[in-house]
């Protein structure tokens, strides 16, 4: 929001006001891009506006609504994640495996923030000295990600047990048929687990797969303590790790709860009185 209090400051302005968010909004070179700028500069406005009331926010939706709203992620606890990791294990299967196979995938999940597809799409010569070759991601880039030495450990035991499979492919992951899970029955298991572990009502919204990678996300960012130079230098090398075409895309992460919600108004007051100052 650097940019947004410079444009303030230019015009020796000191309060955020409806028009001016629109004015900077409007000159976005594309309708995306202004819209993303709004809703940017809204977002400031509300918290400045927590701690003076001069701050206008103006009407929400002013230049459209976004085409895509991102469902809001459900940050999970480590105890949360041990137990859907062990509930995992009574999973029933036509082979031990299948358990076996839950288990370990949703605990790389939770450990490297891999997209479900990533995963389902290892290889076993994926896993090397240097970690997981992600050799499928998403938009087609391929990326190195390392992991931890008790990730690795975890997933050479299960390669010893996934020797019970007779006719088992290359893939990482397998059931007893050989092959990789689908995307699709891995979510099926996954909702019957939290939901049976009572994180997720039997209808409705809650927990998926997917907020295993948020909660990777938001876990390391909220391991940089209260210090917003270290959350940003952090932010670039997570982008990366995630595979974030766009680092944009690791930004939203910021508003996923309420640490770091607190110190985007803490980082936002100091940009906007610096900028205008």
């Amino acid at each position: 929001m650097r940019a947004f209090a410079d444009f303030a400051a230019e015009r020796s302005i000191t309060h955020v006001t409806a028009a001016l968010i629109l004015e900077w909004a409007g000159g976005a070179s594309t309708p995306d891009a202004a819209r993303a700028r709004f809703d940017r500069a809204r977002a400031l406005a509300v918290f400045l506006h927590a701690e003076d009331a001069q701050h206008e926010i103006p009407t929400m939706g002013l230049l459209g609504r976004s085409r895509r709203r991102r469902p809001a992620p459900h940050i999970l606890t480590q105890d949360q994640i041990s137990r859907i990791m062990q509930e995992a294990l009574l999973v029933p299967g036509l082979t031990p495996i299948s358990p076996l196979t839950y288990h370990n995938l949703f605990g790389l999940l939770a450990s490297t923030g891999l997209r479900i597809s990533e995963a389902l799409s290892l290889r076993r010569d994926d896993l090397t000295e240097d970690g997981l070759m992600i050799r499928k991601g998403k938009f087609g880039k391929s990326r190195l990600v390392p992991i931890h030495a008790s990730t690795r450990a975890a997933l050479e035991r299960y390669l010893e047990a996934r020797c019970i499979v007779r006719n088992a492919g290359d893939d990482l992951f397998v059931l007893g048929h050989g092959r990789a899970p689908t995307a699709t029955r891995v979510y099926v298991v996954f909702v019957r687990i939290v939901r049976k572990l009572g994180y997720r009502n039997p209808t409705g919204p809650g927990p998926r797969v997917h907020d295993l990678r948020h909660t990777f996300a938001v876990r390391s960012l909220e391991a940089c303590g209260n210090d917003p130079q270290a959350v940003l230098r952090h932010m670039k090398a997570l982008s990366t790790y995630l595979g974030h075409v766009d680092i944009a895309n690791t930004y939203w992460y910021l508003e996923a709860t309420p640490v770091l919600l607190q110190m985007i108004a803490s980082t936002a007051e100091e940009t906007w009185i610096g900028g205008a100052a």
